[in-house]
């Protein structure tokens, strides 16, 4: 839907995210002026970036009726940025020791700035079944890209990119099956593994923890994700036939 022809709250909402998201650029571009990055590092994370953000305005309907993008949202669209920039190291070689260690930084930061995005949303009584998703699927990029990363790293094997596909396996498994897409209560389960798996995954990109505990770690929270998959995969089963 063309920016002019969308009706007028919802076009100023998306005019309101596309200045939020001049934060991002900026981001992205401070990030690549301190590392000194090629340019095709720089290219790939602002192509990211820009996928990213197509789908936020695609999204936006549904954070309706508010009219603002809020503090939330341009929160989690920072920490898309810096997913982006950890994305676009995919391909690059395992590199050096500083690089590596730049990489947990950016990740960690990237981490601890979804505990705040909700609190803002509810603060500003801006909370949204779209600020909600969105934060989600930050989330679930950001497991794919830590997964591939530690792969890269050689210090788990591909098996842990298991972890990051998980996610979207699940939502393509919905087609098939239509009773997977079905809501889910709010599970502080879901939210731990959520947190145990990233924090675990940064764990093993460091460049002081042996490739031996760095398989054992990502073993550990790889099974912990499946079983919590598995959970709400049974929750799910029991009751398709409420719906």
């Amino acid at each position: 839907m063309a920016f002019s022809s969308a009706p007028p709250a919802l076009a100023a909402l998306r005019r309101d995210a596309l200045r939020e998201a001049l934060y991002g650029a900026a981001l992205l571009a401070a990030l690549a002026a301190a590392t000194a990055a090629g340019p095709g590092v720089a290219l790939k994370a602002a192509a990211v970036f820009a996928l990213g953000l197509a789908l936020v305005l695609r999204g936006l309907p549904a954070h309706a009726p508010h009219a603002r993008f809020g503090t939330a949202n341009r929160v989690t669209l920072l920490r898309l940025a810096l997913v982006a920039w950890l994305a676009a190291g995919l391909g690059e070689g395992a590199g050096d020791e500083a690089t590596a260690w730049r990489t947990i930084v950016i990740a960690t930061v990237a981490a601890l700035m979804d505990a705040v995005d909700g609190a803002f949303a509810r603060a500003q009584g801006l909370a949204s079944e779209f600020g909600a998703r969105f934060d989600m699927e930050t989330d679930a990029l950001l497991v794919l890209v830590l997964s591939l990363l530690v792969a890269q790293s050689g210090q788990a094997g591909a098996w842990i990119v298991a972890a990051g596909l998980m996610r979207y396996l699940f939502v393509a498994a919905a087609q098939p099956w239509p009773w997977l897409a079905g809501p889910l209560p709010p599970s502080t389960r879901r939210k731990t593994v959520c947190v145990v798996q990233i924090t675990g995954l940064i764990v093993c990109l460091g460049p002081i923890i042996p490739p031996a505990w760095a398989q054992a770690i990502a073993a550990a929270t790889l099974a912990m994700l499946t079983a919590s998959f598995a959970v709400d995969i049974g929750w799910l089963w029991r009751t398709r036939r409420l719906a």
